[in-house]
């Protein structure tokens, strides 16, 4: 399944099927394109006894994130069009708290087309992102790229750590090669995902991202609705207003309320279903 070309591969711990007893391996194993099934990562998705799921998401390179935003809408596609929960209002338990969904329907196919998320408050607080500030703030925050130079940031946490970099041609950053270090610089003690994001207007932003345990990716939904979160912030677009974010793989739409929450909506889709043998 994907949301805006963030594919994932999600797993059914529902069905009373066996799952990986290590997903951390089988998101390894499984994610690697050309030679297995490829994706951005794995998805379980639990049965919990106070939320309608569980999710637990695990990057291609294994290690375990706290929330994705892409992902989120996927699992309430899984379990509105498979019947395990038929009903358009979901609270899903992730690692970064209970998110709640209300599932868009087609009427005509009975199945999910689109999902609207309430993605929560960010949080610029540098030791809750986290992120080493000596200034103490989470904005205009430089990183020394060695040879590359110095580059401005502003972090935020949407359940996840995230460096935003505003730039004037998105397409013009070598992603491959800035990515790497800024998800593994110092002042990251977690890590971080990396979004470099090119301003359009007052309501449209185009985006790329370099996803912590994932590379680039064509899409990630807390990562937009942190660009969105700090444009916000800086004055860029405005509460209360639609943003539309233009990834590579498709379009989301952001509204930060006046309260500063972050709605997010966009699409939900199943790419494919099948199985396979873990070994391990």
């Amino acid at each position: 399944m994907h949301g805006a070309g963030n594919d994932y591969i999600y797993i059914d711990g529902f069905s009373g099927k066996p799952i990986p007893p290590n997903p951390s391996d089988a998101a390894i194993q499984w994610s690697r394109r050309r030679f297995s099934v490829g994706a951005d990562g794995l998805i379980l998705i639990l049965p919990h006894p106070l939320c309608d799921a569980e999710m637990r998401i695990f990057n291609a390179d294994g290690s375990e994130a706290q929330m994705c935003g892409n992902g989120v809408r996927c699992v309430g596609k899984y379990l509105y069009d498979n019947g395990i929960k038929r009903k358009t209002n979901l609270e899903i338990m992730t690692k970064s708290g209970v998110k709640h969904l209300k599932l868009v329907v087609d009427p005509q196919t009975d199945t999910v087309e689109s999902v609207v998320v309430n993605m929560g408050l960010p949080c610029f607080e540098p030791l809750k992102i986290p992120v080493v500030s000596e200034s103490g703030r989470s904005d205009d925050l430089e990183l020394e790229l060695g040879d590359l130079g110095r580059i401005t940031v502003d972090c935020v946490s949407m359940g996840n750590p995230h460096a935003v970099c505003f730039v004037e041609d998105v397409d013009e950053v070598d992603l491959e090669l800035v990515g790497p270090l800024v998800e593994n610089h110092a002042a990251f003690p977690e890590g971080v995902n990396a979004e470099f994001v090119e301003i359009l207007d007052a309501h449209t932003l185009k985006f790329r991202v370099w996803e912590r345990g994932s590379a680039e990716t064509l899409a990630c939904g807390t990562g937009i609705c942190a660009a969105c979160a700090v444009a916000v912030q800086k004055g860029i677009c405005h509460k209360n207003e639609k943003i539309t974010v233009y990834a590579r793989g498709g379009a989301l739409e952001i509204v930060v309320s006046g309260d500063g929450t972050v709605y997010m909506a966009g699409p939900a889709e199943t790419s494919y279903k099948g199985e396979a043998e873990f070994n391990g």
